[in-house]
């Protein structure tokens, strides 16, 4: 005789089972799950549901938060490591090994082109001087219209008439410096001394005239105001010599031999020098002595630091010789006795 199937005493599963048991995977030829067995949840889906319950415990929280800022420190202290002087070192000698710096002496350069200017002094020459037209030194008299008829040439074309009665003749080119952005140069007194013109010539290229307004003959300086100026017109830097000392580097630039602007380097050579000018046998006392090249028409020009700041105007080479080139001594008037020769206070 057949035995009749066993069951279990518990009651089947409900409906709301149902679906976790199909979510399972469990086939539904397998043995059927008592309802008395619990499906474990996975452990982060429990995190989850228990920290965006309302009621969520403070703890539960609190471990959050640590947990947050410890992630955070962590990012932060690999991101943010503190910089030592060995790497500080490296990356400067990394720089120096892949960039090519500019020279002071260009840097000081770039700062004061735009405030130096060509000085050109002219002088009127009279008419009797010059020379006659047609006419050379002891040359025979030329032969009037009729003599070349009678001699069968064609008569000569008059002469026209000369309507200037004088003709400028330039004296000598030096170099000035503009101190004040109207148009105000500073420049050596020889250079324009005896003038009738002073013609002046601006970085940017524009020309025009001067005229003197203030001159310091013991200093051989001279103050011009040009007549027009550049919109643009920069003035130049100056600087108190109180602590400038012999083996600091300076430029010297300015137009030698009309060659310009050029620029010569060097060091201070001395302070406090005395030099007396051989064509007027003047003294010029507490002067800037420097080895950077200086040569006629240097004159009138800047002497300036390497950081572009004018201490000096170059005034004077020393040259025992009649060639009057530079030989390594140069002078120049410090810039406080040029600014006073310009009506300005001093340092």
């Amino acid at each position: 005789m057949r035995k009749p199937s066993l069951y279990s005493s518990a009651t089947k599963p409900s409906a709301a089972a149902r679906p976790a048991t199909e979510k399972t995977g469990v086939s539904a030829s397998d043995p059927p799950i008592s309802s008395s067995v619990a499906i474990a949840a996975p452990p982060a889906r429990r995190w989850r549901r228990a920290l965006a319950s309302p009621r969520a415990p403070w703890w539960a929280m609190a471990v959050l938060a640590l947990l947050m800022v410890g992630s955070l420190w962590v990012v932060f202290s690999q991101g943010q490591r503190k910089l030592t002087q060995a790497d500080i070192d490296a990356a400067v000698l990394k720089t120096l090994e892949t960039t090519t710096l500019p020279s002071a002496a260009a840097a000081a350069y770039e700062n004061i082109a735009p405030s130096v200017v060509r000085v050109m002094a002219y002088s009127n020459k009279p008419k009797a001087d010059k020379p006659v037209t047609g006419v050379t030194p002891h040359a025979k008299k030329p032969l009037s219209p009729k003599d070349k008829a009678a001699k069968g040439g064609k008569p000569a074309a008059p002469t026209p008439p000369d309507d200037d009665d004088d003709e400028d003749t330039q004296n000598g080119v030096g170099t000035g410096v503009v101190i004040v952005d109207k148009g105000l140069i500073l420049t050596n007194l020889h250079v324009v001394q005896g003038a009738d013109r002073i013609v002046v010539v601006f970085s940017d290229g524009m020309t025009s005239t001067a005229s003197v307004t203030n001159v310091q003959p013991e200093n051989d300086l001279a103050v011009l105001q040009a007549h027009k100026i550049p919109d643009d017109l920069v003035a130049a830097t100056m600087r108190s010599t109180a602590d400038l000392r012999p083996g600091d580097q300076v430029l010297a630039v300015g137009y030698p031999f009309g060659i310009g602007p050029s620029a010569s380097a060097g060091i201070v050579s001395g302070l406090g020098r005395v030099f007396r000018s051989p064509e007027s046998g003047q003294a010029m006392r507490n002067l800037i002595q420097f080895d950077a090249a200086a040569n006629p028409g240097n004159s009138g020009g800047p002497l300036v630091t390497m950081d572009g700041e004018v201490v000096g105007i170059v005034t004077a080479i020393l040259n025992p010789t009649p060639a009057r080139t530079f030989i390594g001594i140069g002078f120049a008037v410090p810039i406080e006795n040029a600014a006073q020769a310009a009506g300005m206070p001093p340092f």
